[in-house]
């Protein structure tokens, strides 16, 4: 088992990642309180729910089968929560575990920063996409029609344990999706690590456990370094969200889950590295290199053909990095190297999306 941590003073808890850890019942006890509720899905549930509720023992527990699927990440579900928690008498001192991908982890999070204004919870993801990027980091939230994640709250877990053991069930589309998330990082930060994934690649698509873990490994590193910096999203960990302005736009515009998020985030990224080209910032050469690694995941590189420049400029207007009126694009000067820019053309935006959207 891997250890690392999350440097947030009294809010600082551990990322375990191993195989084998739910079957772990002292590790899973260590961070729950007197009464816990699981929440899980559908599809989850039926793998992995027993596995959990073993290993709490003579803890006391609930849980809680949601609907699977991006289209149920809203209000509506998170009042189902509510409703369980409510319904079974848990107090203040309850501990909610997530158990799923990146809906379930960012709905129970959620929760869990309103409860009873705040209770604890644990992220137990069961996806790629999930272990190495959104169950680390305390954002939560819910979906709105308007807009993807607009809805939600910062709450960080008191652990997460990630079990790549989970990730035998994931389908491949679900894998694929993941693997949008980790090379995002070698795109952000880490060039070398980009480089590693260019040859890991095909290791990564059979889903050799020495390649996986050390990509879930090496992904939760930079996630907790940006993380630990800027919990808040003031500064630097803007730039976690490369690709997304864009793909977040594609998957409200085209309704939640018709796309996975890490497909949208693809595409995204592909819209990223044309901006940051037509910006002068970045060579046709290191488009090209980009470009091929996303297509050797099997991740689409252009938008739906539904998607218009006028969608696309939409639904970025109402994205979370809008400030003060004015859109934040995460741009590249190099692999490896991303900013936060507010500064670009509004005209080579126009372009790029022109481009991207003439299918």
């Amino acid at each position: 088992m891997e250890s690392l941590h999350i440097d947030l003073g009294s809010r600082s808890y551990p990322i375990l990642i191993g195989t084998d850890l739910l079957s772990d019942a002292t590790l899973l006890k260590k961070h729950v309180t007197d009464k816990v509720m699981i929440v899980s899905n559908e599809t989850v549930a039926p793998l992995y729910l027993r596995k959990v509720i073993d290993a709490l023992g003579n803890t006391p527990n609930e849980h809680i089968v949601l609907p699977d699927g991006e289209s149920y990440k809203n209000l509506d579900t998170i009042n189902d929560i509510f409703e369980g928690l409510l319904e079974n008498g848990f107090d203040r001192g309850c501990t909610l575990i997530a158990l799923g991908g990146g809906v379930i982890g960012d709905m129970t999070g959620f929760a869990a920063a309103s409860y009873q204004r705040g209770v604890n919870f644990i992220q137990i993801p069961t996806t790629l996409l999930a272990q190495v990027d959104s169950s680390v980091g305390g954002k939560t939230g819910v979906n709105h029609k308007l807009g993807k994640n607009m809805i939600g709250a910062f709450h960080q877990p008191v652990a997460v344990i990630a079990d790549m053991s989970t990730l035998d069930t994931l389908p491949e589309r679900e894998l694929i999706a993941g693997l949008a998330e980790v090379i995002k990082y070698g795109f952000i930060v880490d060039e070398a690590f980009f480089s590693w994934l260019e040859n890991a690649m095909p290791a990564l698509l059979k889903r050799d456990p020495a390649a996986i873990a050390y990509a879930v490994k090496r992904s939760c590193e930079i996630k907790a370094e940006i993380v630990a910096a800027d919990e808040h999203e003031r500064g630097q960990r803007a730039l976690l969200n490369f690709g997304h302005t864009f793909g977040h736009a594609i998957e409200a515009a085209n309704g939640y889950g018709n796309w996975l998020h890490g497909e949208a985030i693809g595409a995204g990224m592909a819209v990223a590295l044309d901006m940051s080209k037509r910006s002068k910032l970045i060579s046709t050469d290191t488009v090209s290199r980009g470009l091929a690694l996303i297509q050797a995941v099997g991740l689409p590189i252009e938008p739906p053909a539904s998607m218009s420049k006028e969608l696309f400029l939409k639904f970025m207007q109402r994205d979370k990095k809008v400030s003060e009126g004015q859109l934040r694009l995460i741009l590249l000067n190099a692999i490896g190297s991303a900013f936060v820019s507010s500064d670009f053309k509004e005209q080579d935006l126009h372009d790029t999306l022109e481009n991207c959207t003439q299918n």
